[in-house]
């Protein structure tokens, strides 16, 4: 089980730019989906942050989870400390690359009800993440 990778967390938070590249944040961390809800819990603690870039066994992002999400999972009656991401990922939400416009983007978010996307390049990996200004 990869635990986590952690990337330095970028300040281009006010940035305002023409392409999801000029606004995104680096990838902050990333698990892997057979992490357990409980683990992953513990690592948004640790690294302060509301959201996780979660990946498969080969490496490529394939999605993002939400603090409320995991949250809510854990005070479901069907909860244990055995479910993993895997078992409550389902749907994710949409992805977006570092080459769309901000303009495409805040459509995006706005019609998918998403307040973050991850940001992936053609291969799938996890560039870093677009999350709305607080």
């Amino acid at each position: 089980m990869m635990l986590v990778q952690m990337q330095p967390r970028t300040t281009h938070a006010s940035a305002v730019g023409r392409t999801v590249a000029d606004a995104m944040d680096t990838a902050g961390p990333q698990v892997c989906d057979d992490m357990t809800v409980e683990v992953a819990l513990s690592v948004m603690a640790s690294a302060r942050t509301g959201h996780l870039l979660v990946c498969d066994d080969s490496g490529l992002c394939i999605g993002l989870v939400a603090h409320a999400r995991l949250a809510a999972v854990r005070e479901g009656s069907a909860y244990s400390d055995r479910v993993q991401l895997r078992d409550i990922l389902g749907d994710l939400g949409p992805f977006t690359s570092p080459v769309t416009t901000m303009a495409e983007a805040r459509h995006m978010m706005r019609h998918s009800d998403v307040d973050a996307l991850p940001v992936v390049d053609e291969h799938g990996s996890a560039l870093g993440v677009l999350a709305l200004a607080r």
